[in-house]
């Protein structure tokens, strides 16, 4: 399952994830996933979103600028996908005007990923993924750390738009529904206003650990890293980034940008600082497409999902 090589991929005419060979689509159940140690899955929904949508385009450009990227890490030294047997799980499909079954969709196809013995990587997509894939992945696995990279706290209840399910909402139901390890919520880069009080006293209640930009502008993104991975052990652990994590200046292409954050050097700091961590999966989530310059936002997503998966390749490596 390694990548087709640069030559094969142009001559095929396709545009897989980071070239990798697609999954027997035609299959309906988790036999269209065997032998994969990961799967690559593009969430193209942004019905979600409460300000500027484009984020269902996303997985189509990731693919297209991902397949520059080499299967070889050179800070982990470690070949990507000749140890992670790695597939690209097309596109999870869905009628796009019905938010429940949207959800009910995303669980069941990354459960499918879980029950085949692999670990889902998903490029989204609006955030509101994150809650079905905790579901799916949890449901196999237990409660799990989950580490959560944004601008935002994701907590916020309907009174702020009148909904329960938004892109905002994510972290509120995985902390209510006992998806998360108790404690072990690790929230990096807020700093966004919040709609009320509560939005930012829901997470300190659930005992969650937030290092907001503050946090992170004096303390230094190494030494956040060093702390969350000590913290975290050996428990398994699920990575969700928002790309507004990101200062607009670096990740312009997101729907609701918030300036003063981090770096993509920081980003990518925030994903190797996790080397050792037993990552179950991972999400990318809130580019757009049609907001981004230059392919600035969709390159850093792709490097992003392939740091995920390099993590995922170390724990696989032998000792």
């Amino acid at each position: 399952m390694k990548q087709h090589s640069a030559f094969e991929y142009v001559r095929m005419g396709q545009s897989q994830f980071f070239r990798l060979p697609v999954a027997d689509l035609a299959k309906q159940d988790e036999t269209a996933y065997a032998g994969a140690d990961a799967v690559v899955m593009g969430v193209p929904h942004d019905g979600n979103v409460t300000y500027q949508p484009g984020a269902k385009l996303a997985p189509f450009h990731v693919r297209r600028v991902s397949a520059l990227i080499e299967p070889f890490h050179p800070t982990h030294r470690i070949d990507v996908f000749g140890t992670l047997k790695t597939l690209d799980g097309g596109n999870i499909m869905f009628p796009p005007f019905d938010r429940e079954a949207v959800r009910n969709i995303i669980q069941g196809e990354v459960g499918r990923v879980v029950a085949a013995g692999a670990r889902p990587v998903l490029v989204g997509g609006d955030h509101s993924l994150t809650l079905p894939a905790l579901r799916a992945v949890t449901a196999r696995r237990g409660p799990v750390a989950v580490v959560h990279i944004d601008a935002h706290s994701d907590t916020s209840g309907p009174e702020t738009w009148g909904d329960a399910f938004h892109h905002g909402t994510p972290f509120r139901h995985a902390l209510s529904e006992g998806l998360i390890d108790a404690g072990h919520l690790y929230q990096i880069g807020l700093r966004a206003p919040w709609s009320t009080p509560e939005d930012g006293a829901f997470s300190e209640s659930h005992n969650a650990r937030i290092f907001d930009m503050e946090t992170v502008m004096d303390d230094g993104i190494r030494a956040v890293m060093k702390t969350i991975r000590d913290a975290i052990g050996d428990r398994p652990t699920y990575i969700s980034f928002d790309v507004d994590a990101c200062d607009p200046s670096f990740a312009p292409g997101t729907g609701t940008p918030v300036p003063g954050g981090l770096s993509s050097r920081e980003a990518l700091a925030v994903m190797r600082g996790l080397a050792g961590v037993d990552v179950v999966g991972v999400d990318v989530v809130e580019v757009s497409p049609p907001l981004d310059h230059a392919d600035m936002t969709v390159n850093l997503a792709a490097f992003l999902a392939y740091e995920g998966l390099a993590l995922m390749a170390l724990a696989k490596k032998p000792a």
